[in-house]
Order: C-alpha cells, then sequence, then structure tokens
C-alpha cells in the first residue's frame, strides 16, 4: 500500500536536492514515481531506481495524483506553471502541486489562487538543509498549507524529510523559509567578520571558533559554514551558490518591504553578495564571501 493511498506521484526538477529528494520518494512511498528533468543524466541514475522518466513536464502532471516541484527559482516556478503546455494547462481537479522551491510568498499565493479555479491544490513546502540531509532523508520542509491537505501529503514528506512543520495557510513556508535563510546569511556574514577581525588582532580562526561554540555565540552555521567552510577555506561549486543565496535574500528584502520592516541588515548581506558575483564567486558555496571580508586567503 502507497503512503497517503497515491498510486502515481509526479516529480519534476532533478538537480541537487530535486535527486535524492525523489530517489527517497521512490524508494519509500510505495507510489510509482514519474519524473522530469531538462537533464537527461539524472533521470538516466533515477531509472536504476525505479523512477520512469518522463519528456516534459506535462506528461508528468497527466500521469501523477501529487506533483512535487524542486525548481531552482519562483521565476521558474512561475515560468513552467504559465507555458502555453505547463502546469496550469495539464492539472486537473483533485491533484495536488507540492512546491518544494524557495520562492516569493505573493507570487506562491497567486498560483494558489489559479490552480484553485481549475480545481487543484497548490501548496509550498520548500525545504532547508543540506544535499547530505537530501541523501539522508532527515530535510526539514516549511509547509504552508490547510491542515486537511498537511495531513494528506505529510507522509509523502516524511519519505525524505524529519522535521515537517505546519506554518500556516499558503504561502506561510515561504515566509519561514525565507527568514530562516535571511537569519543564516546575516549569521555567516557575521562569522565571516569575526574570524578577519579575529586573525589581524592575533588570534588562530581555529582557536575563536571553537571558543564560540562553548559559549552564547554557538550555532549552526558556526558548527557547519563556519568550521567546515570559513575556517578551511573551503567554498566548492554545486553546493549552495552565492547566486542562489542572492535569490533566497532578493525575496526576504522584498518581503521585508512589504511588510514595512526595515531589513539593514539583509541589505548588508546583499551587498556582500554582489560584490562576491561580480568578483567571479557566484557559483560558489556562499560562504565565500569571507575571501572578500578577509582577503584572499581567508
Amino acid at each position: 500500500m502507497s503512503r497517503a493511498g497515491v498510486q502515481q506521484i509526479g516529480f519534476i526538477g532533478l538537480g541537487v536536492m530535486g535527486e535524492p529528494m525523489c530517489r527517497n520518494l521512490a524508494a519509500k512511498s510505495g507510489a510509482q514515481v514519474l519524473a522530469h528533468d531538462r537533464e537527461a543524466a539524472p533521470m538516466q541514475r533515477l531509472g536504476a531506481h525505479g523512477v520512469h522518466a518522463r519528456p516534459t513536464a506535462h506528461e508528468v502532471v497527466v500521469g501523477s495524483e501529487v506533483v512535487f516541484l524542486s525548481l531552482p527559482s519562483g521565476e521558474a516556478v512561475h515560468a513552467l506553471a504559465h507555458a502555453p503546455e505547463g502546469l496550469l494547462r495539464a492539472v486537473r481537479a483533485g491533484q495536488t502541486i507540492v512546491d518544494l522551491s524557495t520562492s516569493p510568498v505573493d507570487s506562491t499565493r497567486a498560483l494558489a489562487a489559479a490552480f484553485a479555479e481549475r480545481g487543484a491544490v497548490f501548496i509550498d513546502a520548500p525545504v532547508a538543509r543540506t544535499r547530505a540531509a537530501a541523501e539522508t532523508g532527515t530535510l526539514s520542509v516549511m509547509v504552508g498549507a490547510e491542515p486537511a491537505v498537511f495531513e494528506r501529503v505529510k507522509p509523502l514528506l516524511a519519505t525524505f524529510a524529519s522535521d515537517i512543520i505546519l506554518c500556516g495557510p499558503v504561502g506561510c513556508g515561504q515566509v519561514v523559509k525565507i527568514l530562516n535563510n535571511m537569519v543564516l546569511f546575516e549569521t555567516v556574514l557575521a562569522l565571516c567578520e569575526a574570524r578577519a577581525i579575529g586573525e589581524r588582532a592575533g588570534v588562530d580562526a581555529a582557536l575563536l571558533f571553537d571558543t564560540l561554540s562553548k559559549g552564547s555565540a554557538d550555532s549552526f552555521a558556526l558548527r557547519h559554514h563556519g568550521m567546515k567552510s570559513v575556517l578551511p577555506g573551503d567554498y566548492p561549486e554545486r553546493a549552495f551558490s552565492v547566486k542562489y543565496a542572492h535569490k533566497d535574500l532578493l525575496y526576504a528584502l522584498r518581503l521585508a518591504h512589504d511588510t514595512g520592516v526595515d531589513a539593514r541588515g539583509a541589505r548588508t548581506v546583499d551587498g556582500w553578495y554582489e560584490q562576491a558575483i561580480a568578483a567571479g564567486y557566484g557559483d560558489h558555496y556562499h560562504p565565500v564571501i569571507s575571501r572578500l571580508i578577509g582577503g584572499p586567503d581567508a
């Protein structure tokens, strides 16, 4: 018996996070999974795990009861929904579309209204944590949906997530995810500044971060982004890049503007991201701003 009584599940977007999420969904849901991506390689890899590739997103939607989206931006979600052969053209009454992407709040709510006109349900369920967490099925998911819809999709989300939180009606999952990222980005900036100041004042960076981890400055960002990236100067590509972080931070600044909040801390981080992109670091892991703050060896 499949989870949530669903026999056919669709998955669109098989990138860094989407591929392992889709693989876990296929392995644990008990349902047939149809998938589409613009790249052939992830569909070929997932074929070994029982996932059925489809040449278009339209065909995934037509063949599925619940469809998951894992796309690089809210703009990509909007474009796919409104394309001539896109989601709104393919969807039918009774289907549920789950957006795992990080998308703007206003466009998420507008899409929910557009899908409702077709008799379908569109909810937001952006994911947090790392690719490693996607691989092990321990992501955090922040859901914006009505309680009854949340309970229907929760067993499916549980195939790739260990923490699943209903944040309120549609759009509220995006609010929480966007603010989660904003707080993370501002904390990483503080760590980059602390490293640069500490080293120039004569304190070893490893000792500084270890000591901070034992006091009130301890955080997830310190232990993961600080100790595993900023300290060794490791800023790989194919991780959560400056460009993606910049996109999410712009969503936060847009939300701040819409709610009348002066988010000057977030604006400061945005300035560093713009500088990093101009310096050619746009595809590198977002803590790479440490190189600009502390010098090329940071």
